[in-house]
């Protein structure tokens, strides 16, 4: 059974950061794409960022030279470093993992960025 677990969110005040992590299970992570969508309230789920089995990474543009996609194929997890959060960063992350025509996702973890 695959499993994406996310954990990190949680609730910060604009400039500060946060950083998620998304642990695989029943999957070898390191050969998907794995990506970190988020969706804000009465918004439609968007791309944040992914990362290929190549290692090669692709951002949204709201948030390049914020955030950071890595991962660690020993955990087998993958982790968002986010920085300089703003609210306008506030949703709930969700990590995915694609191959073919197999498509996973986490249920979610609530970042909040609020002053």
């Amino acid at each position: 059974q695959v499993q994406l677990v996310e954990s990190g969110g949680g609730l910060v005040q604009p400039g500060e950061s946060l950083r998620l992590s998304c642990a695989a299970s029943g999957i070898i992570s390191r050969l998907y794409a794995m990506g970190w969508y988020r969706q804000a309230p009465g918004k439609q789920r968007e791309l944040v960022a992914t990362m290929r089995s190549s290692g090669s990474t692709n951002y949204a543009d709201s948030v390049k030279g914020r955030f950071t996609n890595s991962r660690d194929n020993a955990k087998n997890t993958v982790y968002l470093q986010m920085n300089s959060l703003k609210p306008e960063d506030t949703a709930v992350y969700y990590c995915n993992a694609h191959l073919d025509s197999y498509d996973y996702w986490g249920q979610g973890t609530q970042v909040t960025v609020s002053s």
